[in-house]
């Protein structure tokens, strides 16, 4: 049985905790907040007690920690976790600056603790079927991915002016699976260009944010990627891709509440796409738990490393970069 506490009693924090809670040979012992209230509540709900940072580091019958804490905290609490001898397992970012999340990788590899970042696009289903009959060969060698990944609205400006931004906050994942489906074999990104707007809400740029952008990334072999996003899509979560080979086609449309398609007199309805990341990635962030402990169970490879962290977030400067002074990042 496998102790674990939970850094984090928000949204993201909530959902860990009952995939944990639903895990054999996982027993959730602890949770730590810094908002008591929420810690308490969800505390209450699994059966774990509330604890601080530093008990639950200092706790030697802690084996893993999931740190679902805001973005600021991550480097901070991947580098104690690791001193003390913990597994970790934490959510995108590693850090708002690559030179930082490089430290936290090597802090990690010092302390010789398993370290797994939450890019959990790579465990869902639809995703992940796409990949594997990428690798297969069905499509030949690919050439060209597109990417469609638009929110259904902005967060609140509170919480953009601590994300990092657009680049760093939200196309981390896209820059993951940029690596996820065409970097496979030691190819990288080998020029990036990147530009934005502010079209749906003042404030946003206000904060000094943007809320659409347009990224494209060709790689060392050539390779091309288009990345297109935006804060307000007002028909739902919007999550597509597309990966276009030497002998074919693969395309993952969005998911829906129901596939069902009405055609009457009056025309043809179907559901729009699921409400937002919750719903979509329901799946997604169950099976990549399951991943981190099978995988500490038997020794094997993480599926998304700290090292894949670093990497997409070196991506997420350059983004940040073009977007800013106009000009392409050559790497």
């Amino acid at each position: 049985m496998k102790k674990v506490a939970v850094f984090g009693a928000g949204r993201i924090g909530r959902i860990h905790a009952g995939n944990l809670a639903a895990l054999p040979g996982i027993e959730l012992v602890a949770i730590s907040d810094p908002l008591e209230g929420a810690a308490s509540a969800l505390a209450q709900i699994h059966g774990a007690r509330v604890e601080s940072v530093e008990g639950i580091l200092a706790n030697r019958e802690i084996d893993a920690v999931i740190i679902g804490s805001p973005t600021s905290t991550h480097s901070d609490l991947i580098t104690r976790a690791a001193q003390a001898g913990k597994h970790i397992f934490c959510e995108k970012p590693v850090d708002l600056s690559a030179g930082q999340a490089r430290l936290c990788a090597d802090a990690v590899a010092k302390a010789g603790v398993a370290c797994m970042i939450g890019f959990q696009r790579r465990f869902d289903p639809t995703f992940n079927e796409a990949k594997t009959r990428l690798d297969r060969g069905d499509i030949g060698n690919p050439e060209m991915l597109v990417i469609t990944s638009r929110d259904p609205g902005a967060p609140p400006v509170e919480y953009l002016l601590q994300s990092g931004g657009i680049f760093r906050d939200m196309l981390i994942h896209d820059f993951d699976v940029f690596r996820w489906m065409l970097c496979a074999g030691g190819d990288e990104a080998a020029w990036l260009s990147a530009t934005g707007s502010c079209l749906s809400d003042p404030a946003i740029g206000q904060a000094g944010d943007l809320d659409c952008t347009a990224v494209t990334i060709k790689t060392r072999q050539g390779r091309l990627c288009l990345i297109n996003t935006a804060r307000r899509a007002a028909y739902g979560y919007d999550q597509r891709f597309e990966v276009l080979g030497s002998k074919g086609l693969l395309q993952c449309g969005n998911h829906k509440p129901s596939e069902v398609v009405q055609l009457d007199a009056h025309g043809t309805r179907q559901d729009n796409p699921e409400a937002f990341f919750l719903e979509r990635y329901a799946d997604a962030y169950r099976l990549e738990l399951t991943h981190f402990f099978a995988q500490l169970q038997n020794g094997g490879k993480f599926r998304t490393s700290i090292e894949d962290g670093v990497k997409a977030q070196v991506l997420a400067d350059a983004a940040a970069q073009s977007a800013a002074n106009g000009q392409p990042v050559i790497f």
